[in-house]
């Protein structure tokens, strides 16, 4: 079986790879390139002038704000959820699955609306959360709450089948030698979930920055206090004002790559805890 799969000749395995590289410098490099490239396409101090901006800045700040807030609320929940799924039997397991998967069959801009509905002047809750001035729709709360819904299956999807595979052997040998279930969870199931925790929680990041359609709902587009970087760089493309919005988006991109680069370096430097994920 492994003689066949290395019988194809030289000018296959080099059609092959043109192939491949040619896809992802379409597809991928060339993107980057053009984004960068129109970024700077009216010189450096257009984009510094850009990227420094009142409401550039403010964007910047609450992208990074939102994605601090809801990256460990889904990290909780998905440990929370995976422990639970993955550990014990107990009724509704089932549907606890289901809707864990929920948020990739709804549109986030339906689940946005929906909580325009839930939380909005007109809903339910509206007259009472005005007589207790509290504001959920078109401010920091509505960004945050739409961002965990769009985003949290991913730490959970990553750590489900790792456990899953991993069973309960250990565990169960932890708490027959006396340790309590904290003490199990932290000395045994966590250091062996690490890095699969870790991959979940850099996929959930990027998503919740680069989230678009629930927080579009959500925002109300106040530029300078309901405006992330995504809406942000929508209203700069929609005024005509190119080469700011590639470089509001430039910053996306940079955060994109960045986050890969660290993917990388853990990768290089811990190679064989990876590939046991794998």
């Amino acid at each position: 079986m492994k003689a066949s799969l290395i019988t194809e000749s030289l000018q296959v395995r080099v059609l092959l790879s043109v192939v491949a590289v040619l896809f992802i410098a379409i597809f991928v490099g060339l993107p980057l390139a053009i984004v960068f490239a129109e970024a700077l396409s009216k010189g450096f101090q257009a984009y510094t002038n850009a990227i420094m901006s009142e409401n550039a800045r403010s964007a910047i700040k609450l992208t990074l704000l939102v994605a601090a807030i809801a990256v460990p609320c889904n990290m909780v929940f998905g440990l929370a959820a995976s422990w639970a799924i993955t550990k014990f039997e107990f009724a509704g397991k089932r549907l606890l699955i289901t809707f864990i998967e929920l948020p990739f069959s709804v549109s986030p801009v339906i689940s946005g609306l929906i909580y325009v509905l839930l939380f909005g002047t007109n809903s339910m809750l509206g007259e009472w959360l005005d007589r207790h001035d509290i504001q959920i729709i078109f401010a920091v709360p509505g960004l945050v709450i739409a961002t965990i819904f769009v985003t949290f299956p991913f730490i959970a999807r990553e750590l489900i089948p790792l456990m899953e595979e991993q069973g309960t052997e250990s565990e169960e040998a932890a708490i027959m030698l006396g340790a309590s279930g904290w003490q199990t969870f932290w000395h045994v199931t966590l250091p062996n979930i690490k890095w699969g925790l870790f991959y979940g929680v850099l996929l959930c990041n990027a998503r919740a920055m680069g989230e678009f359609g629930a927080v579009s709902v959500v925002s109300g587009h106040i530029s300078g206090l309901t405006n992330t970087i995504p809406l942000h760089v929508e209203i700069l493309y929609n005024e005509y004002n190119f080469a700011a919005a590639f470089a509001v988006a430039s910053i996306l991109t940079l955060l994109a790559l960045c986050t890969l680069l660290i993917k990388s370096i853990i990768e290089y430097y811990f190679p064989y805890e990876v590939k046991a994920l794998h």
